[in-house]
Order: structure tokens, then C-alpha cells, then sequence
């Protein structure tokens, strides 16, 4: 059929919805007749018909139909490339090929007539359809499909469209909004810097935040969530199931098949450098607001879902096969990109509260810091399961809101009044409070410095306290909130304006430390938590002054223990999720013992030690190295023991002291051949470099 009648029944198909309608079809034959039409008029025809038809536009399937609508230019523009590379061959398999190469529209005559089309009988967005389109289609420009003038012709009219768009769309032009999200957001890769910087960033962010934070092809304010619960029903005493088949299920996978979240790590890096770029610095600060106020409903959408109530380590037990395999997975996959995004975006108001003068004043920065913290206190349950060191940008949103804020203590202490936990003293039973636990104990950890002693021990102490002497079976899930406990009592002791306070709680804190470990605690933390203590009861410390045989008195505690410690391996523990700890965990390439724990611990010390403990102390440990019955074992601490004394870890008057001890001392003899020795014969330790006793007999 001559394409100007193929023209004509498509134009008279287009005016026209039906329920029978097949949209696609029709705009498979559009994009097919745009590149064989001869006349220019009959192009920018088609493409003002296309951006105008009823049959198109009457019912919209959501952002589907711009999808297919910019997909029909798209192909198009392909089609026309490939045209023109066959034109250029020598010889054409075919004359009918080389007629229709003949019949063609040359390239730039028919792209001016496509965006002929873009006239005033449609809205401007749907121009961006056209721009879009023709942008993708051609490709970028180190493909040189176009002409350079022809391409900046291109951008600029996107841009420009982008700008009307936003200045002539009505606030409530939802569906509008999402079409100039979804064109910018596929073709913002393409634009020159120059053509970036023309976009209107000050009418663009909001339109930007309000399609991926609240629209129906965006995360829906969070309220997507509060759905799952009616479907997640119990089919035993101790099971339950959410089936892939339930209306909530079937919602979750159309989210994440969306044109828009489909895409949604480039999306939140447009939103990101919008919100560099505003002009006005309260554009980013009701950025902020929308994000903690959709993070915070987020947060209570879930709390209110039977699946919050079941911890990660225990999802095996309660959750039947298809619910485990199939339906969580696939809702923990579109919360990890939730997460994702919105931390990118954070990124940004971070960044620019750094940079910004009008926003890093007294006034307005502490608010930022706190409403980031909180933001992230909300969406920690999904941060729990990926582990913030993971993730490099959550890592510097979380410790840069830190910095600011501890830069204003009374700010401080009120955030840390809001976000501790709701009855001190107890050990709440939900999961979903322990994890906000976590978080407070682990942002606690780092304001320690700055805070009064009365807040630290009326707040911090008292968050820490269940935590601290929590012992049992079955703890293995909760070693993180453990460990993060005691990493919170050892901030506040290491402050220097809480020697009294450390005086106060340190001897119970310290027997809780042996009663806790290894059920409680993982060997790691135990080794820091003691080398802290000697930090902090040694010289020059203001404690060391007040009681300076506190450090002598632990040592001596530790070694009795280390008698009478287990010599059988002990189970790994789970690792941290802390960033901070889990960037200076140390890899341990061995299974150790209690006794072994026990005597790494003290040789962790050593550097902490004044020069006359550590003078009486260095045979104390080589015997303890050599009272370890197991080899592995007890080359693992040899290897430890030699590590600290020569790799910098000791000043000069402690390295010189080590270095008398080893060579002239008797110091090697014992660590490095003590055990080989025979032992209860006599035997004396001899100097090193001196005669073996056989042969000064001989010599006699």
C-alpha cells in the first residue's frame, strides 16, 4: 500500500478510543511511516497528530504511553540512521532497497520536519517526547550521527522545552510532571554542560522530588507498605506467608518494573545535582523536609506489618518457603533502591550544606544535621540488612551530619534526648525497636566527647546498661547492639571530662566485661574494650593520676583469668555492622581460645603501659604465651607479640626498654623456645650470644 494511503487510514485510526484500541500497533505503524514519508508537510503532520490524537491521549496508560510515544520517535531516528549508512554503501543489495533509500527524506530536513510538529496544539511536555526521542535515537555524540549544529539544535530545543514545561504546567499537571521527570532523567546524560546549566533548577527540583517521592509512578509517599500487612496471614502456629499472588505482592513488582523506578539510581543523581544547583537555599531545605517526612512514614508503614516483627536471622523459622524465596526478596530489593536513592540525594544536601554559606550559618546547619540523622534513623531497618559500611555515600551523610551537629552540644543533647530509647533500663522485645537501639548507641558513641557528664550518664550509661550485662543462649543475632553498647561506655570513659563519672562505673563495668565474654561478646570487642580501659588508667590520663595502681589491677586480673580460662576454640561471632568498627576489625586467620583471647588482650596493652609495669610485666606474658597448650594457637600470639614490639606501636623510651628485654633479657629465649625448654630442672634463662652450658663444660 503507497504510503500516503497508509498515511491516511493511521490519521483516521488516531482520531478516534476504543476499548479495542491497540495503541502500540498504531504507534509501531507511526514510527515505521515517519522514515518513508517523501514530503516534509506529511511528517510534521503525523508528529503534531501523534502528540494530539485521541486514540492516544484520551485514556493514557500512565507514563506507558509517553514511553511508547518516545520509543515510536526513537525507532524512527534508528531506522533513518541506518538509511543513511545504507546510502552510503556502493552497492545495494537490491533496487527495490535502493528506491526506497532514493525515497528518504535527507536527515536534517526530516528532523526539522519532526519538530515541526511540536506546535501549539499540544502541551509543551509532550514536545519533549519528540526532542527526547530524536536525542536518544541518533545517540550520543561521540557516535556522530548528527551534524555538531544540528545536535546542539537538539539540546537546546530540549532544553527550552523543558523550561516552558515547567513555567507553563499547572501544579497539579501530575501526569505532565512525570513525563518531563522521565524524558530529562533518560536524556540529562546526553546534554553539554552548557545546555545543563540553561535548565530552570528552581522549578525543576521540586517537580523532580514531588514525581519520585509522591506520584503514582514513584514511591507513592511510602503508603505502598501499609498494603502488605492485610495479605501476610499465618498458615501455622508458627508460620507465616505472604503469597506472590496477592494484590500487595503484584503492587510491589509493578513499582519496580516502572518507567521511572526501573530507573531510579540516574534519577536520584538528577535530583542530586538539581539540588546543587538551585539558586534558592530554601529549595533544599524543603527537599530535606519531603525526604525525612517520606522516610518517617516509610518507617511507620512498616513498624505496622507483621513481617517487622520477625527478626532477620529468624526469617527461616517463620516464614514459609514462597514468602522467603519469592515475595521478600523482591520487597527487600525495591527498599535497598529506596534507600539507595534517597542517600544519593542526601549526599547532595550534605554537600551543599558544607559549601553553602547561606545554609552552614549557626541557625540553619544544625537543623539540616539533625533532620538528616533522623532521616536515616528512620530507614535504618533497611540499612541493618546491607551494613552502613557497605555503602561509601550513606558513610559520608552519616559522619558528616555527625561533624555538624557535635559542633553544637545543646543541639546535640536535645537530638540524643529525642531519638533515645523509650524506657531506659529495659531491653525492648521488638525487633524493629532494637534496631533504632543500635542506632542510638552508635550514634551516641561519637557525641560522647562534647557532652556534659550528667547527660552522659543519665542518657548514654543508661541506654548502654541493659545491653551491657545481657547474657544467655541464642544471643548470637544481638552480639551488634552488645558490642555497640560497649562501645558507648567506653566513649564516655575516654572523655576527659568524665573522670569521675569513670571512676564511678568502671569496676562494675569491668567485671560485667568478664561475665559477658565470649557468650555476649565477641572476642574483638573485648580485646578493645580492655586496651581502652589501660589507655584510659594509664599515664598521663587524669585517672592515672587519681588511682595510679588501676592499671597494675586490671593487668592482674587479667592474667588470674587467663589461668583459669578455657582452652578450647571459640565460636566466631557475627561481625559488626558499625562502619567505624568494621573498618579497624581485625581478621583473625586462626580459631582462638578464651586463653588465648585473654593473652592477646594483655599484648594489645603494651603500648599503653608506663615503663615500670610494662618493665615487670614483659616475662608475666611471655609465660602466658607459653602456658597455651595448642601450637596454632600459640604461634598466632608469638606472631602478635612480635608485631607490636617492632612495627611502631611503642614510643622510644617503651621501644628501648622491649628491645633490652629481648636481646639481653632473656626476652627470646623465653617467648621464642620457652615451651621447647624443659621445664622444673633448673634450667636457667642465659644471655643471648653466650656459650651453651655443654660446651663451656667441655672447655673446662
Amino acid at each position: 500500500m503507497p504510503a500516503d494511503r497508509i498515511l491516511g487510514t493511521l490519521l483516521r485510526s488516531l482520531q478516534t478510543w476504543t476499548d479495542q484500541q491497540d495503541t502500540p500497533r498504531l504507534l509501531g505503524t507511526a514510527a515505521s511511516l515517519l522514515t518513508t514519508l517523501n514530503n516534509p508537510l506529511n511528517v510534521t503532520l503525523l508528529t503534531s497528530q501523534l502528540l494530539t490524537a485521541p486514540a492516544i491521549w484520551a485514556q493514557p496508560d500512565g507514563l506507558r504511553t509517553c514511553v511508547r510515544c518516545l520509543s515510536a520517535f526513537h525507532q524512527a531516528s534508528q531506522a533513518l540512521v541506518r538509511h543513511e549508512n545504507a546510502r552510503g554503501e556502493k552497492s545495494p543489495d537490491k533496487d527495490f532497497d535502493r528506491l526506497q533509500l532514493e525515497r528518504t527524506l535527507p536527515k536534517d530536513d526530516w528532523i526539522r520536519a519532526v519538530i515541526g510538529g511540536a506546535d501549539e496544539h499540544s502541551p509543551r511536555w509532550r514536545h519533549l517526547l519528540i526532542l527526547g526521542g530524536l536525542l536518544l535515537g541518533f545517540g550520543p555524540a561521540e557516535d556522530e550521527n548528527l551534524s555538531r549544529s544540528m545536535r546542539a539544535t537538539l539540546e537546546t530545543a530540549l532544553v527550552t522545552a523543558v523550561n516552558a514545561s515547567l513555567e507553563e504546567m499547572p501544579a497539579d499537571d501530575e501526569f505532565g510532571q512525570q513525563t518531563v521527570t522521565l524524558v530529562l532523567n533518560h536524556c540529562f546524560p546526553t546534554l553539554s554542560d552548557a545546555e545543563r546549566a540553561r535548565l530552570d533548577y528552581d522549578r525543576l527540583l521540586p517537580v523532580l522530588m514531588r514525581t519520585l517521592l509522591h506520584s503514582s509512578e514513584g514511591l507513592r509517599s511510602a503508603y505502598f507498605l501499609g498494603a502488605i500487612d492485610p495479605d501476610v496471614r499465618g498458615i501455622s502456629a508458627s508460620k507465616f506467608q505472604w503469597s506472590e499472588r496477592s494484590p500487595s505482592f503484584l503492587q510491589v513488582q509493578t513499582m519496580l518494573s516502572g518507567s521511572l523506578l526501573a530507573s531510579l539510581g540516574p534519577l536520584a543523581r538528577l535530583i542530586g545535582h538539581a539540588t546543587e544547583q538551585v539558586k534558592g537555599p530554601w529549595l533544599v531545605t524543603s527537599a530535606l523536609q519531603d525526604i525525612e517526612a517520606v522516610a518517617r512514614t516509610l518507617y511507620l508503614q512498616w513498624r505496622h506489618t507483621k513481617l517487622s516483627e520477625i527478626d532477620a536471622s529468624e526469617e527461616n523459622i517463620y516464614l514459609d518457603a514462597e514468602s522467603l524465596n519469592k515475595t521478600t526478596p523482591v520487597l527487600w530489593k525495591l527498599l535497598r533502591s529506596t534507600l539507595y536513592a534517597l542517600v544519593i540525594i542526601l549526599r547532595s544536601v550534605v554537600g551543599r550544606t558544607l559549601g553553602d554559606s547561606a545554609l552552614a550559618n549557626d541557625s540553619i546547619a544544625p537543623t539540616l544535621a539533625t533532620r538528616t540523622l533522623h532521616t536515616l534513623r528512620y530507614l535504618y531497618f533497611i540499612t541493618l540488612r546491607l551494613g552502613p559500611a557497605a555503602f561509601s555515600q550513606y558513610t559520608f551523610v552519616y559522619l558528616s551530619s555527625l561533624d555538624i551537629l557535635s559542633a553544637y552540644p545543646a543541639q546535640t543533647a536535645s537530638f540524643l534526648q529525642t531519638i533515645s530509647p523509650a524506657e531506659l533500663g529495659r531491653m525492648p522485645p521488638h525487633p524493629l525497636d532494637r534496631c533504632l537501639d543500635l542506632f542510638f548507641l552508635n550514634t551516641a558513641e561519637h557525641f560522647a566527647i562534647v557532652l556534659d557528664p550528667q547527660i552522659s550518664e543519665k542518657l548514654l550509661v543508661a541506654a548502654a546498661a541493659p545491653y551491657l550485662a545481657a547474657g544467655g543462649n541464642n544471643t548470637g543475632p544481638l552480639i551488634p547492639i552488645f558490642e555497640a553498647a560497649h562501645s558507648v561506655v567506653l566513649a564516655v570513659f575516654s572523655s576527659a571530662q568524665n573522670a569521675d563519672l569513670t571512676a564511678k562505673h568502671l569496676p562494675a563495668y569491668v567485671e560485667t566485661l568478664f561475665t559477658v565474654f565470649p557468650a555476649s561478646l565477641s572476642a574483638r570487642q573485648f580485646r578493645v574494650a580492655f586496651k581502652t580501659l589501660l589507655q584510659i588508667t594509664s599515664p598521663p590520663s587524669g585517672l592515672a593520676e587519681r588511682e595510679p595502681g588501676l592499671a597494675g589491677t586490671l593487668l592482674e586480673l587479667l592474667y588470674d583469668r587467663a589461668g583459669k580460662a578455657g582452652t578450647v576454640a571459640l565460636v566466631p561471632q557475627p561481625a559488626s555492622p558499625n562502619a567505624a568498627d568494621a573498618a579497624a576489625e581485625e581478621e583473625e586467620v586462626v580459631e582462638l581460645s578464651e586463653q588465648a583471647v585473654f593473652t592477646l588482650t594483655l599484648l594489645d596493652t603494651l603500648p599503653q603501659l608506663s615503663l615500670e609495669v610494662l618493665d615487670e610485666w614483659l616475662p608475666l606474658i611471655g609465660d602466658m604465651i607459653n602456658n597455651i597448650d595448642d601450637h596454632t594457637m600459640r604461634d598466632y600470639c608469638k606472631e602478635h607479640f612480635w608485631s607490636t614490639l617492632i612495627e611502631g606501636e611503642m614510643d622510644p623510651d617503651r621501644s628501648q626498654l622491649c628491645a633490652g628485654w629481648w636481646s639481653t633479657g632473656g626476652g627470646r629465649e623465653m617467648v621464642v623456645f620457652g615451651r621447647d625448654q624443659e621445664r622444673g630442672e633448673g634450667h636457667d634463662f642465659e644471655m643471648s650470644g653466650a656459650l651453651p652450658c655443654e660446651t663451656r663444660e667441655s672447655k673446662l
